[in-house]
């Protein structure tokens, strides 16, 4: 720790330097091999990240090309003239060109289809029985 080196002589103060720098060494060279370990391992690390990023790009492009067959089949292509032709949606909705319009869909209870009204019913049964 340096302290108490007074009564020291020259080549005791020599020999204490030079075990100092053997540990300093040591102490370095153990610190530069964790220090390349950890960036190996970082390394690696990166490299793993770097693989799984291209695979999910891969998906993400595959998903994005089957979107965008998906949508020509619903939404058709256009021709010449710019009308759809095979489309199964936008025709007679009125959504074709701008596909981002938000719609405003509800619910509802589907309609009883009598073609007679009961007091009809009644009437009728009446004039059958007369």
């Amino acid at each position: 720790m340096g302290e108490e080196l007074s009564g020291l002589t020259v080549k005791d103060l020599q020999s204490l330097e030079g075990q100092l720098e053997i540990s300093l060494r040591g102490v370095r060279f153990k610190k530069d091999q964790l220090l390349m370990d950890e960036i190996q391992e970082i390394n690696q690390k990166g490299n793993l990240l770097h693989q799984e990023n291209e695979e999910l790009r891969k998906k993400v492009n595959l998903i994005h090309q089957e979107n965008k067959e998906l949508k020509k089949k619903i939404y058709g292509t256009r021709d010449g003239n710019g009308t759809n032709r095979n489309s199964l949606l936008t025709d007679g909705l009125g959504i074709g060109e701008n596909l981002h319009v938000p719609m405003n869909l509800q619910l509802s209870q589907p309609h009883q289809q009598n073609h007679e009204s009961p007091s009809g019913a009644r009437e009728l049964s009446r004039l059958q029985l007369h």
